[in-house]
């Protein structure tokens, strides 16, 4: 197994800004990139669920890695999400990201048909090689529809630049297992907001979070108390943050992290339907829980 840890500390994921037409806004975006390069995340990850990914066309995909990619400009890494429903398309996007200069590409196992677990395997190492970056393994059933089991995630870090995974299903025992079984050195990120500080305890290298959106000094507060081993303060500031990391998972990462935005002033653009802005007592109980963190 090869192992090539790129990645460590806080991942942040963006937000895809539309315009009042739904149109994708890459000069909104660009500026919510780089609020989130200044705000101190050690990493970038664009198109993610909070990016509403599947959402997009092609051409948007492609348009939006470009964007972060450019406006990054190697400050940080940048991990892209390349996910598709079919093998063809995930690797295009693959391809695409790292010819773009993506430093590492995610991938998760988008399912309308139930994937078995050789079909997992085989798709994942399909997109392993056709490119050389590393590969970020997300699980996470809530969006893709697929529970990748621990044995399993331990069997797709054999693929040579699979070399991370990011656990969102909220069961933190799958990381305990992971690093039983892998050791210390076995590159895994947690993706539950609500698990942050347990994640952290089980030895994840990273927290992979929108909140850094809206919280960014708390997020990275949090993250220098775990590596200063002052587990009083990560305590303190995992409780300040927990309302807000509980809320935006229950109401839905795009429109949460939008709204807190415009509750903080920033310019967040609109949705792309389906999806609505927050419900007017949502959007009042996020304004509460925001004035208690930061």
């Amino acid at each position: 197994m090869h192992q090539k840890n790129i990645l460590q500390g806080i991942i942040a994921y963006p937000i895809t800004p539309f315009d009042r037409q739904e149109r994708v806004n890459l000069s909104l975006f660009k500026l919510l990139v780089e609020r989130l390069v200044l705000s101190g995340a050690h990493g970038l990850a664009p198109l993610g669920s909070t990016g509403v990914l599947p959402y997009l066309t092609d051409e948007e995909k492609e348009a939006v890695a470009e964007a972060a990619i450019q406006q990054v400009n190697r400050r940080v890494p940048v991990v892209v999400g390349v996910s598709n429903l079919t093998t063809e398309r995930t690797i295009y996007h693959a391809r695409f990201a790292e010819k773009a200069g993506a430093d590492a590409v995610m991938v998760i196992p988008m399912s309308y048909w139930k994937l078995t677990e050789d079909e997992i395997f085989t798709h994942y190492s399909k997109v392993a090689e056709s490119i050389s970056i590393p590969i970020m393994a997300y699980n996470n059933p809530a969006t893709g529809g697929i529970d990748m089991s621990a044995a399993l995630l331990k069997k797709l870090l054999q693929i040579p630049n699979v070399t991370m995974i990011k656990e969102s299903t909220g069961d933190v025992q799958r990381m305990h297992y992971l690093r039983r079984e892998l050791g210390e050195a076995v590159a895994f990120y947690n993706g539950s907001n609500p698990l942050a500080l347990c994640a952290f305890a089980a030895g994840a290298k990273g927290w992979c979070t929108a909140a850094s959106n809206l919280a960014p000094d708390s997020v990275l507060e949090l993250y220098n108390a775990v590596q200063a081993n002052d587990l009083a303060a990560a305590r303190a500031v995992f409780d300040r943050l927990f309302a807000l990391l509980q809320f935006i998972v229950a109401k839905g990462l795009p429109r949460t992290i939008k709204a807190g935005l415009k509750i903080q002033g920033v310019e967040s653009g609109y949705l792309r339907s389906p999806l609505q802005p927050l419900a007017e007592a949502d959007y009042r109980q996020l304004e509460s829980i925001l004035l208690g963190v930061r």
